[in-house]
């Protein structure tokens, strides 16, 4: 009816162009509906992930570095490389998932610093972070995680503690072995000794499934499967 109403309408204008009768008629067309947003994103359980070591070729390869070494092999596997952040003292590569691997470029002692800086700009917490490191307490070939804790004499633990102003935030251990008395300093910024290289290798590969099944099902889940109990996996 209405485009019978419309049409008598037009047809006493004999001037009226098709175009606007066109017009018109679409008009009288109801309006699109708005398309429906699509499914969001996920929100990442630990969008920030991070690996402690020393910067410069002189640490490359000691076992204060695996932390460092860890993130590195998992940027490798998930096909993105890392970028120097001057703002953040660090260097930093993004994932396909979107969380953020970060580096911190401030030497062990001050590695709080650059992640309070990144935790701050982001508006996230402490227990959206997971953080990757070695201990002396654990055997090479060793992992352990944990969700909250001390440093246990670990400078760099030490200062997240001290920018943070609390311990709460999961972290994943990487077996290096202890030393001998009075060798603490020479054993953490020496290099692995050439019989426990597959052994390294190994233990990285296990970090970085690890840290993957953390991604994905959290720090629970990862630890019932990686956390050592016994000896380490041989190589």
């Amino acid at each position: 009816m209405e485009f019978v109403l419309l049409f008598v309408r037009c047809s006493r204008k004999p001037s009226i162009q098709l175009s606007a009768l066109c017009s018109d008629l679409s008009s009288f067309l109801p309006s699109p509906l708005p398309l429906a947003p699509g499914p969001s994103a996920p929100v990442p359980l630990f969008p920030l992930i991070v690996g402690l070591g020393n910067p410069g070729r002189q640490y490359e390869g000691t076992r204060h570095n695996v932390g460092f070494m860890a993130l590195d092999r998992l940027a490798a596997a998930e096909g993105v490389a890392f970028e120097s952040r001057p703002k953040w003292q660090s260097h930093v590569a993004k994932l396909p998932g979107g969380e953020l691997l970060l580096k911190p470029q401030t030497f062990m002692n001050l590695s709080g610093r650059s992640i309070q800086q990144v935790l701050s700009f982001h508006k996230w917490t402490g227990e959206q972070m997971l953080v990757v490191y070695d201990d002396v307490a654990l055997p090479l070939g060793g992992l352990r995680f944990r969700e909250k804790g001390s440093h246990g004499g670990h400078n760099g633990i030490r200062s997240i503690l001290q920018h943070l102003g609390g311990d709460v935030f999961p972290r994943l251990k990487i077996g290096i072995g202890g030393s001998e008395p009075g060798g603490m300093v020479g054993h953490v910024l020496g290099n692995f000794r050439p019989d426990e290289r597959d052994l390294l290798e190994n233990t990285l590969a296990s970090a970085v499934d690890a840290v993957q099944l953390a991604r994905s099902q959290g720090v629970a889940a990862a630890a019932n499967r990686f956390n050592t109990r016994n000896s380490p996996p041989s190589p």
